[in-house]
């Protein structure tokens, strides 16, 4: 076991603490419940205290039984644990984040979410293990009076002492900015694609600069990420020059090395296994033998604006392709 209190903390701009690494519970359709939930209680055991969960992974329900058997066991307290869950799309309408985040509770058998996500910022569905060329008749483009309704519903979960922390995911700088100066209560953490080749400097100095802590996931650019998130011309991140460098002078993976470098940047990554030996090395490597300052400058150099997740089964009828999700020209796009 890794001992949590050598795992750094970050400090959101509420107060409150959040490990500096966590485990992700999405299975890539690729693992069942059972098998995340299992990595889940393996991961307890090692020593990780951050969970990041959603409804639409599938697999809450089971791994609120992880949750409430390590509680009875008093393998770790319930405060001891950060735990993230999210909306997901099909539940944006009025009262529906309500009532989803009660399910998740109940899944979860916790009473209360360290953080609340909204997992897109729009209702636009897609089917559990869909393929890349799925589409919903119904997809529209991004609405800041449908993303308000939306954020009402999270912040009256805030108020009611449901949810500790509201983040929000999957957003771009135009968009932070049609919705920010509408909050009441401000997100306090912002969860993004981020690894070696895609990192997002402007989105993630902008999440800095406004107090939102970013939480990164594919930190190593998730090999076994879904078919529809694939596409020709992807770069594997353990395979850049400057990874693999820094990989043989620590004498670790290069995957360790991706989230080295997270960490040391300043986000949060959330990676995934269901095998031991990979989750507790994911764990211990950010307790020890950090990257040097030059190592760190030749990775930030390695940038190949890279984007794996593409989200283009989110897509409106009338959209050019994927890009127009991350507003790219600076704008909405609509």
């Amino acid at each position: 076991m890794i001992d949590p209190n050598a795992v750094p903390m970050r400090t959101l701009s509420n107060g409150r603490k959040i490990p500096c690494i966590g485990m992700g519970t999405f299975g890539s359709d690729r693992y069942g419940a059972q098998e995340v939930s299992e990595a889940v209680a393996g991961a307890i055991r090692c020593g990780y205290r951050l969970f990041d969960c959603a409804s639409v992974y599938g697999n809450e329900a089971l791994i609120g039984e992880v949750f409430a058997q390590a509680f009875a066991e008093a393998v770790v307290k319930r405060e001891e644990l950060f735990i993230i869950s999210k909306v997901w799309n099909d539940m944006h309408g009025k009262g529906d984040v309500l009532l989803s985040c009660a399910k998740t509770l109940r899944d979860l058998q916790v009473d209360y979410l360290d953080a609340y996500f909204v997992h897109w910022p729009f209702a636009n569905y897609h089917a559990p293990g869909c393929g890349g060329d799925s589409r919903s008749p119904d997809a529209k483009p991004f609405s800041t009076e449908d993303f308000m309704t939306v954020w009402r519903q999270m912040e009256r979960l805030y108020d009611l002492g449901l949810v500790r922390n509201l983040g929000m995911s999957n957003m771009t700088i135009p968009k932070l900015e049609a919705v920010l100066p509408l909050c009441r209560v401000r997100p306090t953490l912002l969860e993004m694609e981020l690894h070696p080749a895609f990192q997002q400097p402007r989105l993630y100095d902008y999440c800095v600069g406004h107090g939102i802590q970013p939480v990164g996931f594919c930190p190593i650019g998730s090999p076994n990420r879904p078919a529809r998130d694939k596409a020709d011309g992807d770069i594997v991140d353990i395979a850049l020059p400057q990874v693999e460098a820094a990989a043989k002078a620590h004498g670790i993976h290069p995957a360790l090395v991706c989230l080295k470098w997270a960490v040391q940047r300043g986000q949060i990554p959330i990676p995934f296994s269901v095998h031991e030996k990979n989750y507790t090395g994911n764990l211990q490597c950010v307790t020890e033998d950090p990257l040097t300052e030059e190592e760190m400058e030749q990775i930030r150099k390695a940038d190949q604006n890279c984007r794996l997740v593409k989200g283009q089964v989110f897509l409106w009828p009338g959209a050019t392709d994927w890009h127009a999700l991350w507003d790219e020209q600076g704008m909405i796009a609509r």
